[in-house]
């Protein structure tokens, strides 16, 4: 027992080995990271040349849009110069210039710019999502003389995306039916209606952050129901989405303010008091 138990004390001590440095094994290892890294980089360049080959640069930037910052307070210097910068911008764009000059079968609006304030802050399109970002500025509308015609240009800022970089879907249905409504409402009886239907086929992504164009034409006017046809397009005529809505005057339009309908949707130039061009809001 006692021997057990002394035998089971005893340390074993190892003999000390003399250590091995190899400095010569630094070398190879750089060499090899070295050449990882080249084929890394061939690889890669590889990919993105094929990237680019199959997918034109269209595709590849909307799945990876460029980086933006958020979009500045209405109240900075940033974004009231952001907001100036657009609205120059939409008054000498090429198209706008050209119906501006065409006074004889198109009348010029803007809007909500008669809304009223204690309104306008509880309106989505007109309040809520107004601002640096969002919608900078009131749409610009060319209305036919015979209201059977529009074309609309608004400004769709970074802020409105659902993927990055693109514009909602549904904010786009939201315009367009606003902008739908304006048309169907000018060729019914009390100047007032409802949405019944709205159909919408969205043809291409609609980048943030440009400048659209919206064109309305009356199909059908029936009584109390109004059809209309629209399109979103950028500025090179390319159409983004194609909608057809149905617009119902309801029964109990002659109970409605149908004075607060027109100062939302733009009203018509009454003589001796044209319509200003500029946005009023973002000059003063």
């Amino acid at each position: 027992m006692l021997f057990f138990h002394l035998a089971r004390s005893r340390s074993v001590v190892l003999p000390k080995l003399p250590s091995i440095r190899t400095y010569a094994s630094a070398a190879p290892v750089a060499r090899w990271a070295a050449g990882r890294l080249a084929v890394g980089g061939a690889v890669l360049g590889t990919a993105s040349y094929a990237l680019g080959s199959v997918y034109p640069p269209t595709v590849v930037e909307l799945a990876f849009p460029r980086p933006a910052p958020p979009s500045p307070s209405s109240d900075s210097l940033e974004g009231q110069d952001q907001v100036q910068q657009i609205e120059h911008a939409l008054n000498h764009l090429p198209l706008v210039e050209g119906y501006r000059s065409n006074t004889k079968e198109y009348y010029e609006t803007r809007p909500y710019a008669s809304y009223p304030e204690e309104k306008r802050i509880h309106s989505l399109t007109a309040g809520t999502l107004s601002g640096p970002g969002k919608f900078a500025v009131r749409p610009l509308v060319f209305a036919k003389w015979d209201e059977s015609e529009s074309v609309v240009f608004i400004h769709v800022g970074r802020s409105l995306c659902g993927h990055d970089g693109i514009v909602h879907g549904g904010l786009l249905a939201t315009i367009l039916d606003e902008t739908l409504a304006r048309t169907a409402f000018m060729n019914l009886p009390s100047k007032i209606g409802v949405t019944a239907n709205l159909n919408i086929n969205y043809k291409l992504p609609t980048k943030a952050d440009q400048f659209i164009v919206i064109r309305t034409r009356i199909a059908e006017v029936k009584g109390r129901k109004a059809t209309v046809t629209g399109q979103i397009e950028d500025l090179n005529g390319k159409v983004l989405v194609e909608v057809t809505g149905l617009f119902v005057e309801p029964k109990y339009a002659n109970m409605l303010k149908t004075d607060t309908i027109s100062k939302i949707m733009g009203e018509r130039p009454r003589a001796g008091h044209p319509i200003i061009g500029v946005d009023v809001a973002v000059t003063s």
